[in-house]
């Protein structure tokens, strides 16, 4: 996971300034769409539509284009969405375990779109089941090295739930129960640290430390793929990678 984060980091810094900035886009937008379908378009009694919402605003996304997301999100403007959640597990190069998250409103173009990304990269598919095992769903909130220290970050939260503060390299991730995820953000709110992002993730029990760099390559670049394909959601590893071989990769 650590690794996984640091190097996603990494990435979408570089995306914000190419073409995967539009994907990005898309996919926070889905989010904010089904976010209002489930629990309705008033962020204030919504806090998933909340985070969606603040997500995206991190992410530099439009204000109209939010703001439509809602809308339709919501049936506010007669139209609707119909997108239902698929997992799909499997393994990278090196034994490192990959469950996938779909959000789609085409199961066989899911399916088939995943099972190309992971065959074509040196992976294999899994069956159910065959990864989810080690995954256990979490509250995750990341804030900015610059915005608090680690100390700030567990005075305000553990009172709220929070378990643990971890180094995501240029931000902290901060993991609680599920349950805890919204008394863990608010804490922040109420503390004047401002946060990037809280959504419920998967977070692996037992990580693959993965020591050659080449391997590491190919593990990142099966992820790349399936976070290029718009029925990916979220992707989520147990890679476990030291800061020297990601320094090595970034000099690729």
């Amino acid at each position: 996971m650590s690794g996984h984060s640091k190097w996603a980091t990494t990435k979408h810094k570089k995306a914000a300034i190419d073409a995967k900035r539009g994907k990005l886009f898309a996919k926070l937008i889905k989010n904010i769409e089904v976010a209002a379908r489930n629990g309705g378009p008033d962020p204030s009694g919504n806090p998933t539509l909340f985070d969606a919402i603040q997500k995206a605003k991190k992410n530099s996304v439009p204000a109209d284009n939010i703001e439509r997301a809602v809308k339709r999100g919501g049936g506010l403007d007669g139209s609707g969405v119909d997108y239902e959640t698929i997992m799909y597990e499997g393994y990278a190069p090196g034994g490192v375990a990959l469950l996938i998250e779909c959000l789609t409103d085409n199961r066989n173009r899911a399916a088939s779109e995943v099972r190309v990304a992971v065959t074509r990269n040196n992976g294999n598919m899994g069956d159910p089941g065959s990864v989810a095992y080690n995954f256990s769903r979490k509250g995750v909130v990341t804030v900015s090295k610059d915005a608090a220290d680690e100390d700030a970050i567990l005075e305000a939260t553990l009172d709220a739930g929070a378990e643990e503060v971890k180094d995501a390299g240029e931000k902290w991730e901060i993991h609680s129960e599920a349950t805890d995820l919204v008394a863990v953000r608010t804490a922040l709110q109420e503390a004047g640290i401002d946060y990037d992002s809280a959504e419920a993730l998967f977070v692996p029990g037992v990580e693959v430390p993965v020591e050659d760099p080449h391997i590491a390559q190919q593990v990142f670049r099966l992820i790349d793929a399936l976070e290029d394909s718009d029925e990916v959601q979220n992707v989520f590893s147990n890679i476990d990678v030291s800061d020297e071989v990601l320094a090595a990769l970034e000099e690729e």
